[in-house]
């Protein structure tokens, strides 16, 4: 297993990568790309997140990470945020309208 070290002085496991770069392990595994929907809707919701976050959007995921791409990463995993139809960053609150809950009809 290999290790790069991140700006934080932290051994993260990771894979190197063409001029000595580091390869998130996440973006490996079939799990993500298959939660998403595919590569492209992955690069595409990964891009559009981080464009978010710098802009100054709050994490949605409970980490104590400081890198935005780790952030979006763990965001996914935790089905936090998806693409819609339009290829628009969503998030699992966006599905529900505020106050609403789930409603149970018993039939009166």
């Amino acid at each position: 297993m290999s290790y790069c070290v991140n700006p934080n002085s932290q051994r993260i496991r990771q894979t190197p990568t063409y001029k000595g770069s580091c390869m998130l392990e996440e973006l490996k595994e079939e799990e993500i790309v298959n939660k998403v929907g595919g590569r492209f809707k992955l690069s595409t919701l990964i891009q559009k997140r981080l464009l978010q976050l710098q802009r100054g959007s709050r994490p949605l995921a409970e980490t104590a990470l400081k890198d935005n791409l780790k952030i979006v990463l763990q965001e996914i995993l935790q089905d936090k945020i998806f693409l819609d139809q339009s290829n628009n960053v969503r998030t699992i609150s966006d599905l529900r309208a505020p106050g609403e809950g789930m409603e149970l009809d018993f039939g009166d």
